[in-house]
């Protein structure tokens, strides 16, 4: 997942090499400009400065009779070399000596033949050494009469020029890496509480609303991490007023059905004074009451357990014997439904601790699903093996099997599947909870059509 740390610090690093490589383009730009530009300003002085000393005071010659005169006095006034070129653009003299006689078409030569001052940069054709050349007209009377040439090499300009630039691009990448880290470090307290706020919130939908998040900063993020406190407040709130009335009403219900229950039994002793119709109303008030009953049994176990006033006798419990007492109770259903049930049970199992009681609520509510869900010749599994940790106790049938977009919600309280089918809705939900109690776990497994399958995990009596 591209998450928000990896944004937060791709788009500071996008920020950091735009910025850094602006700059540096920039300085590469100004430094180039600072060196050249002094060496053009010194050239393009001592140029001018000597055309000028010509004109006034040199004119009075040919330039071609004072070439040598002319070249060895300009070179005493700077280290480039003096070149002296005629109208023609033919070099006369030369403080080197090696284009004496070259022809120069350059665009300083065109410039200053042209009477104003001209510059060109380049290479020599021979060498390949980088050279800056200044040409200034040579005057006399406001007509020119020649070209004075200063030519530098930019060997070493292009050296300190190449030197500093390294430099600049060496602090550049160390800017660039610092600022990553710094990056990865300022991105590190946005993210940071957004993952607790993520985890708490995942806490709290799992039904944890006890959880509390620390608020790092009176931020969005700290108006977020209240206002979770306050929903998980107000949902636990009304968790309690939920929990009560379901505790209430279930108290309330137990007296008049227990004494409808009682009233049918008596007139069901009576019945051969009734007619078939009242017969058969009394069953099925009797069936009903047992039903409703059951509900509220149901509604009364949840409530205990939600609020934790479930006391658990423990005891050891042989799972062998255990699973087959409840296989024997329901013996005469599974022939009823001509459904066939098989146990296996590992030789030699340890002992668990547990409550016979409510252990034997979770098993029969575990069968009796299995049974409702499982056509006539259908089979139902029981498995009992060890495992590294305790003991796994499991229930598989060849029924209808759950719909995978029910599978995660099976566990919820009042959940159902199908809504058509009989029952609260609660068993599921009242055994996980019975396995928590036990420090186990409870998992269901199911595919359409093919079976269920429910994994219980008990810690072994030596943990």
């Amino acid at each position: 997942m591209y998450g928000i740390k990896k944004r937060l610090v791709s788009s500071y690093f996008l920020i950091i090499l735009l910025t850094v490589f602006l700059f540096e383009l920039f300085m590469f730009i100004a430094i180039r400009q600072y060196y050249l530009g002094h060496i053009r300003d010194s050239l393009q002085n001592k140029a001018e400065v000597s055309a000028a000393f010509y004109s006034q005071y040199l004119v009075d010659k040919s330039l071609e009779e004072q070439v040598s005169s002319l070249i060895n006095s300009f070179a005493e006034t700077t280290s480039a070399q003096v070149q002296l070129v005629g109208l023609n653009g033919t070099v006369l003299g030369d403080s080197t000596g090696i284009s004496w006689g070259e022809s120069l078409h350059t665009p300083d030569i065109k410039a200053a033949l042209n009477g104003s001052a001209g510059e060109w940069q380049g290479r020599i054709s021979e060498t390949g050494e980088p050279v800056l050349s200044i040409a200034v007209p040579l005057k006399n009377g406001g007509e020119t009469t020649g070209v004075l040439r200063l030519v530098t090499s930019l060997v070493e300009a292009y050296a300190v020029i190449e030197k500093t630039s390294l430099v600049l691009l060496l602090a550049g990448v160390v800017i660039i890496a610092v600022s990553i880290i710094i990056s990865i470090l300022l991105s590190a307290t946005i993210t940071k509480p957004i993952r607790e706020i993520i985890k708490g919130a995942e806490e709290m939908a799992v039904g944890k609303f006890s959880v509390r998040i620390k608020k790092r900063n009176n931020d969005e993020l700290g108006k977020l991490t209240d206002t979770l406190h306050y929903m998980a407040a107000e949902i636990t709130r009304h968790e309690q007023l939920k929990n009560k009335f379901i505790s209430s009403i279930s108290h309330e219900l137990r007296t008049p059905l227990t004494s409808i229950k009682g009233w049918v039994i008596t007139l069901l002793s009576e019945s051969p004074r009734y007619d078939p119709i009242v017969q058969e109303g009394l069953e099925i008030i009797d069936k009903e009451t047992d039903r409703l009953s059951l509900l509220v049994e149901e509604l009364l176990d949840l409530s205990r357990l939600v609020e934790g006033k479930i006391t658990l006798h423990i005891t050891r419990v042989n799972i062998n014997e255990w699973v087959q007492q409840i296989a024997k109770q329901l013996t005469p259903r599974t022939k009823r439904q001509n459904i066939q049930l098989v146990i296996e049970v590992a030789p030699d199992l340890p002992d668990i601790a547990g409550d016979p009681n409510r252990l034997k609520q979770v098993l029969l509510n575990l069968l009796d699903n299995a049974l409702k869900f499982t056509p006539n010749g259908g089979m139902i599994y029981i498995f009992a093996n060890k495992t590294e940790t305790g003991i796994q106790l499991s229930v598989k049938d060849t029924g209808t099997g759950i719909p995978p977009e029910d599978l995660p919600h099976i566990k919820k309280r009042f959940y159902k599947a199908n809504e058509s089918s009989s029952g609260s809705g609660l068993g599921l939900s009242i055994c996980d909870e019975i396995m928590t109690l036990h420090e186990g776990r409870m998992e269901i497994y199911s595919m359409p059509e093919i079976g269920t399958q429910v994994d219980l995990f008990f810690p072994s009596t030596s943990s």
